[in-house]
């Protein structure tokens, strides 16, 4: 007996689609993902991430906004949420520095999902109206530094070092907050920043009657990379061209590091993040113009080669869109190794029973750290 055609048709159509559907990312009814506070472009772009979810999978993603590195990296060392849109932070948990360096913390086996590398860059701005020229011009300027964030204020030092400075050579200017610190910008306060060239609070500078400008920091000056690298290694050259004063005809070649970076536990399921990242790469289209600075999640503009691993389940998905190399998988494995270095320098500075002190058990971590490291043939970093 001879199938109607039409029945044919359909039966094919469905096989199609049917095997279509079985290539899809298989992910669960709900992710929950921690972020920067709500508003900020962190935040944004996990949501819109979670939009492209919802519509593809009917997927729901669940948003923590949280303040500081501390409270966003918690909910997923609890098993409370699967990944986290973070900053420079990650960086500083996976080194178990800064406000890691505590008893309840450590080093952490963070790794990366995708992270976002757009037109912008996160440098060093300035007051438009002190004269700035290069880095060579920062001595005797009023920097500023934010209490408790090392992210902010690490950044800043490198910074001053890429001009051969110190704080010794500035005015070092603290402020309590973020915020506090670019409106001390505006009122004539400080007159060195840190920022990403796209923050909202660089436009309020912009057009203050002090203006904005951007410090070069050209790749062709080794020497200034050398030493600012030394004080934050997790920066590379970068030429922005959006923000404030830039555009794709008025670039700045200056420093950048991926943000934000979506990143989970290495002990996050590895089928649920090969998904999540297939599902990023694949409907990429959907999300890119959502969102300032989310068009740098695409494939192609990832730093394979950055200071921190990608998660076992990324790189299959990496791999599947052709994105991922040879050279990319062995630095991903020293990456690893470091990881487990500082793990197994971890467990064996707790077994010495510490000092309760905070300021004397930071100082015993970061020397029992410094030999391991090296004990190993690897870079420091952080002393």
């Amino acid at each position: 007996m001879r199938m109607n055609t039409k029945i044919a048709a359909a039966l094919a159509a469905g096989l199609i689609a049917g095997a279509a559907a079985a290539q899809e990312p298989a992910l669960p009814a709900s992710i929950t993902l921690s972020a920067y506070d709500t508003g900020s472009n962190g935040f944004n772009q996990a949501v819109a991430i979670g939009g492209m979810l919802k519509k593809r999978y009917s997927t729901d993603v669940r948003v923590l906004p949280a303040g500081n590195d501390i409270a966003r990296l918690a909910p997923l060392k609890a098993g409370r949420a699967n990944a986290s849109a973070m900053g420079i932070g990650t960086f500083f948990a996976q080194e178990g520095v800064f406000e890691f360096a505590n008893p309840d913390w450590g080093p952490q086996a963070v790794q990366l999902i995708l992270s976002s590398s757009s037109c912008n860059g996160q440098s060093l701005g300035a007051a438009a109206d002190v004269g700035i020229k290069t880095a060579a011009d920062l001595k005797g300027k009023r920097a500023g530094f934010v209490v408790g964030s090392p992210a902010v204020n690490q950044s800043m030092l490198a910074f001053l070092a890429f001009g051969g400075w110190t704080t010794k050579e500035v005015r070092a200017v603290e402020f309590a907050s973020y915020g506090a610190m670019m409106k001390g910008v505006v009122n004539g306060e400080i007159d060195l920043f840190f920022a990403s060239t796209i923050s909202g609070l660089t436009k309020e500078i912009d057009s203050s009657p002090r203006g904005v400008m951007w410090v070069p920091m050209p790749a062709s000056d080794t020497a200034g990379w050398e030493r600012m690298k030394k004080v934050g290694p997790y920066f590379y050259p970068h030429k922005a061209t959006c923000g404030p004063q830039l555009s794709p005809e008025k670039p700045v070649e200056t420093s950048v590091y991926p943000y934000p970076i979506f990143m989970a536990y290495a002990s996050q399921d590895t089928g649920l993040i090969h998904a999540l990242t297939r599902a990023m790469l694949k409907h990429y289209d959907d999300y890119k113009d959502s969102v300032a600075g989310v068009d740098g999640l695409e494939g192609k503009r990832q730093n394979l080669q950055w200071s921190m691993p990608y998660h076992a389940g990324a790189v299959k998905a990496l791999a599947e869109a052709g994105i991922w190399n040879a050279a990319a998988d062995k630095h991903n494995q020293g990456l690893l190794k470091r990881q487990a270095v500082l793990a197994a320098a971890w467990k064996s500075f707790i077994a010495t029973r510490p000092p309760s002190d905070k300021d004397q058990f930071r100082d015993a971590w970061m020397k029992a750290r410094a030999a391991a490291l090296r004990a190993d043939g690897l870079d420091v970093l952080f002393e």
